[in-house]
């Protein structure tokens, strides 16, 4: 699935001063986004704060973007949950048109064993009516899916990818070497992706995405390019900034770039906090020292 190479950036939602969905501050987002190129859209993720959006707003972001998007770049939808009929749910009340595929987390909290995770996910795949990217996030979940567990999902028809947010090359390399060359290994891990483009991944769901997408649109090209003298060149640049997107958690570091940026306040929902006054000290000044300001 080409038109899923590249980059792809996980919406954040912004929120208004009463703790709704602020359209308007989504639209100027999307502006910004769309002025300075991406490849896709990514909704209702981790960075979209989507445990803590109820589904009738995540059924209006996501036609909100599918109406701006007007079907000029695909759209990556977040389904998924610990629980399996919860999620079988939500696929069958969900209008798909202008949705290229749906982005599925590993369950958490219940701590299923490797044939459960493959049970969960082979349901949901049978049910969507859209391919299927797997998404791995021991960080999140705790338990990680295993490269075999992996391997054998990927015989599944309509799962198709998989984002990897492991934070491991030991893993990419091992994914790899095991999964079939037409199967999509995309990156969760921006501060690697260019290790990870060198050992065939075709692209990342990126949070830095959000705040620098013409700075990295350039690095992931040229990653893909394997030009990876330019690439390691603009990957340091991101190395330290990084590492402050998630001191506070994700997506407090971003929504704050978002805010020294001018494009919209960076509220969070409970229980989540704003980003500290420290945080947002050190963020401007890893910005202008990196010359992103």
């Amino acid at each position: 699935m080409k038109e899923l190479y590249g980059l792809g950036t996980a919406l954040t939602t912004p929120f208004t001063e009463d703790n709704q969905v602020d359209f308007p501050a989504l639209r100027k987002h999307l502006d910004y986004l769309n002025k300075e190129g991406i490849d896709y859209y990514v909704v209702n993720g981790t960075t979209g704060e989507s445990a803590t959006l109820k589904k009738e707003e995540s059924a209006e972001i996501l036609e909100y973007v599918k109406q701006y998007n007007g079907g000029k770049r695909p759209i990556v939808f977040g389904i998924g949950g610990n629980n399996t009929q919860a999620v079988l749910d939500t696929i069958s009340q969900t209008d798909f048109n202008g949705v290229t595929a749906i982005l599925s987390v590993c369950p958490y909290y219940n701590k299923p064993s490797q044939r459960g995770i493959c049970l969960h996910f082979k349901a949901i795949a049978d049910a969507s009516p859209v391919p299927v990217i797997l998404y791995n996030v021991p960080g999140r979940t705790v338990i990680s899916m295993s490269v075999e567990t992996i391997a054998e999902l990927a015989k599944h028809p309509n799962i198709i990818g998989l984002k990897d947010a492991s934070s491991s090359i030991e893993v990419a390399i091992d994914l790899s070497r095991t999964l079939p060359d037409d199967f999509l290994l995309l990156s969760g891990d921006d501060n690697l992706f260019t290790a990870q483009a060198s050992l065939g991944y075709k692209g990342v769901i990126s949070v830095i995405g959000n705040g620098f997408p013409k700075e990295f649109y350039e690095l992931v090209q040229s990653a893909l390019a394997r030009d990876f003298e330019k690439a390691k060149k603009l990957q340091g640049k991101f190395l330290d900034f990084d590492t402050l997107l998630y001191v506070e958690s994700n997506p407090v570091g971003i929504k704050c770039v978002l805010d020294i940026k001018g494009i919209y306040d960076s509220r969070v929902r409970l229980p989540l906090a704003r980003a500290s006054e420290g945080l947002y000290q050190k963020m401007e000044e890893s910005m202008r020292k990196e010359g992103f300001l």
